[in-house]
């Protein structure tokens, strides 16, 4: 039988040297497994984490590893490159961050061995990825293990896989289950046993046979659905040797059908079942992407708290024990390649190997729905003959291996709806940010009508949508100013528009924790993505949350909205209380302010007059805030720019008059407005057909989307562009603008 042997203690570390040691160095530093080297350094900004070449080593004794015939080392991530060293003979190459691999160490092995194990992170042309709005952490940074397995044994070369494919078949009330093995060694005298346990753990199909691959059927099978029912079987695999095991694998499958209608949406187990959640990425504050499993578990007691039905594991491949947690709690998922932002005509085989490597070892999930084939890869133009090709290996590539799954992209918002890219996949998604990154909220649901329209054949679903909140607060919130209150605006009118468009197969909010991306610098708190619904440490639910929670969740709650926002100027303030009960009654000072009957929104006005205790009651249901009178704004809830050119606080705005502080679209309504524009300011804005931030492709959807910024955020942008404004700059643009009186209507 095969014995699995933890290797995750006790790694010297180093990120000094540049050659491969002899002997374990003992002045390197020493490390346990999962480590990564940017667990601070890539979540502070300044897009100055350390991307090189690092090295562990680790000594150890082969007689304290089982006697057996062959071993294995397992490493289950190691971002972005790994070489493998026993004894000084190199032993493997992997490209690829976030995928297991496998090295047979078995002929190297010596008594006394050095095992050393260079990763390295730094930029380069031929490993995805390269350019993301995400840190890309250095390191080990999930288990390493070796295998002991015997001369024969179910296959652990290929591709990281478990040797066990499952493929569940719903045959009215029964299932035909085929499962299929891969063995190294076959003997003539070995056979292998299949069979499949229930949920309890009761046989309920057994065959044995020297045939690589049988049918096993389950009668009155119960079927895997989703968060309502996730019931999962079990399929176990054993070789025989006369009578005797000599390895063995399992694997848990679940028993379902499901499709993507373009018309009705998701579709689960003949049952329309509306996807709507979040996107996740791995990593948090203080471990980067080194987490343990209660992290893990922390991660998806969260998102079954919000009532989230689905889940995008972006932007590449997780760990193996999340896909296990997203099978046992009935999470539908959206798994993908890294192949994002910036297409690399040298790096098409990497995303041939990470694609097969995502399938071959995810392949039994029953979660997964989708494969994933990129992620807003047209930033910098749709119609590369390369780019195009690519997609389509990649979406051959995955029906040849996967005939149960259909594959999925992620387009960037100004991809044209016509484009040849969006044609290729069997289903579609739009990363949109209306009302965050310019345009307004009240363009995303018309978007997809658009879509819809155009294109009612194709399956359509919004793949990223979101916009930043930090501990900034404002009673009349506006895009762009980081505010608690406008991210819990913008998913109120996000929740409104595309959870009641049932054609929408799938919703996913970017994102549902803040992670790290060391090239930010904004916010007022550098190396960070602050668009979660819940922060980076985890401590702190948003405002925003119990939107979801109220729309999703069948745990009765009710919640008080602003917190965070005690000290108020205004007289009359509102508050908003987020409930999946029918009605709710709130009280200041024990004093009744009425009852609201509503659809999970709830909205007071609210007298502000010194110090008042806040209760929000439905039935048995309470939650408590309270609120403080000010004479003047509290400056404390204003963000303030690290290291910005100028802040709102620096620009004068005469009332009436134009500023920096006001909108492109609503200046260029105005006749002066405009000539100011096709003056001194035009020369910097992009025009159709420029590439802009990020490398994207200037067009009408961009042009629109550019009107909803203020002149203060689009300077910004330039500066991502490389026109830097200075100071006197931005002064001189204001001064033209406060002469501009504004439409009064």
């Amino acid at each position: 039988m095969r014995e699995i042997v933890n290797f995750n203690s006790k790694w010297a570390f180093t990120k000094q040297a540049d050659a491969v040691p002899e002997t374990l160095p003992l002045n390197w530093d020493w490390v346990n497994l999962p480590h990564t080297w940017n667990a601070i350094d890539g979540q502070d900004g300044g897009n100055d984490y350390y991307r090189n070449t690092c090295y562990y080593a680790k000594s150890f004794d082969k007689m304290d590893l089982p006697e057996t015939d062959r071993y294995y080392l397992e490493i289950q991530g190691a971002n972005a490159s790994a070489d493998v060293y026993l004894n000084g003979k190199h032993l493997a190459h992997h490209d690829g961050g976030y995928s297991t691999f496998r090295v047979n160490i078995t002929e190297a092995l010596e008594r006394y061995n050095l095992m050393v194990i260079a990763v390295d992170n730094a930029a380069n042309d031929r490993v995805y990825p390269q350019m993301a709005d995400f840190t890309f952490y250095g390191g080990l940074y999930r288990d390493v293990q070796i295998i002991c397995t015997r001369e024969s044994h179910f296959d652990l070369d290929y591709f990281g896989g478990p040797g066990l494919k499952v493929t569940p078949e719903i045959i009215g009330k029964n299932a035909s289950v085929e499962l299929e093995t891969w063995v190294t060694g076959f003997a003539e005298n070995q056979s292998i046993v299949y069979a499949v346990h229930d949920a309890e753990g009761k046989e309920v199909a057994k065959t044995q046979s020297r045939d690589l691959k049988r049918i096993l059927e389950i009668e009155d099978v119960h079927l895997w659905h989703g968060r309502k029912d996730p019931y999962l079987y079990t399929a176990k695999v054993q070789l025989l040797e006369g009578e005797r095991i000599i390895d063995e694998v399992h694997a848990r499958f679940g028993c379902r059908t499901f499709e993507i209608d373009a018309e009705r949406g998701f579709i689960l187990n003949g049952e329309e079942y509306p996807l709507r959640g979040v996107s996740r990425h791995q990593d948090r504050q203080g471990y980067g992407n080194a987490l343990l499993k209660e992290h893990h578990e922390e991660d998806m007691e969260l998102i079954c708290e919000v009532g989230a039905t689905t889940i995008r594991l972006a932007h590449y491949q997780h760990d193996q024990y999340f896909y296990d947690l997203c099978d046992e709690k009935g999470m539908v998922v959206w798994a993908e390649i890294p192949y994002i932002s910036q297409h690399m005509p040298t790096a098409r085989e990497n995303t041939i190997t990470q694609m097969k490597e995502l399938i071959v070892q995810n392949y039994n999930h029953p979660s997964i729905v989708v494969w994933g084939l990129s992620n807003e890869i047209s930033m910098k133009g749709d119609t590369d003959p390369d780019l195009l090709e690519n997609h389509h290996i990649l979406n051959q590539l995955c029906h040849d291996m996967d005939k149960t799954r259909p594959t999925v992209i992620a387009a960037v918002s100004p991809c044209p709806m016509d484009s040849p890219y969006v044609k290729i996949p069997d289903v579609v998604s739009y990363n949109h940010y209306f009302g965050w990154y310019g345009g307004e909220v009240s363009m995303n649901g018309p978007w997809f009508d658009d879509f819809h329209r155009k294109h009612p054949e194709i399956p359509i679903g919004c793949s990223e949508y979101g916009c930043e909140a930090l501990n900034w607060h404002s009673s009349d919130p506006v895009q762009g100013d980081y505010t608690e209150e406008y991210q819990a605006y913008y998913h109120e009118e996000l929740i409104k528009q595309l959870f009641t468009r049932p054609y929408i197969w799938a919703t996913h909010v970017w994102n549902m924790f803040d992670f790290g991306a060391d090239a930010r610098s904004e916010g007022g708190e550098n190396g960070q993505n602050h668009k979660g619904l819940v922060t980076f440490d985890r401590k702190y639910k948003k405002d925003a949350f119990y939107a979801y929670k109220a729309w999703l969740s069948d745990e009765p709650f009710v919640h008080l909205c602003g917190k965070r926002y005690i000290n108020r100027a205004e007289d009359i303030t509102k508050i908003t209380v987020y409930s999946n009960q029918p009605e709710v009654e709130l009280f200041a000072d024990g004093v009744s302010l009425g009852k609201k009957k509503g659809n999970h929104f709830f909205y007071f006005e609210v007298p502000n007059e010194g110090e008042t205790h806040l209760t929000a009651v439905s039935g048995e249901l309470k939650d408590e805030s309270r609120i403080r009178k000010v004479a003047e704004f509290d400056e404390r809830y204003r963000m303030k720019e690290k290291n910005a050119i100028l802040n709102w606080f620096d620009i004068t705005a005469p009332e009436g008059y134009f500023s920096l502080n006001d909108k492109i679209g609503d200046i260029l309504k105005t006749a002066e407005g405009t000539a100011l524009f096709m003056g001194m300011f035009q020369a910097l804005l992009p025009k159709e057909g420029d590439k802009v931030a990020g490398g994207f492709e200037m067009n009408d959807t961009m042009m629109s989307m550019l009107g909803g910024f203020t002149v203060l955020r689009l300077s910004g942008m330039i500066g991502m562009m490389g026109v830097n404004l200075t100071k006197e700059d931005l002064l001189n643009l204001n001064s033209a603008l406060n002469k501009i009186r504004k439409n009064k209507n």
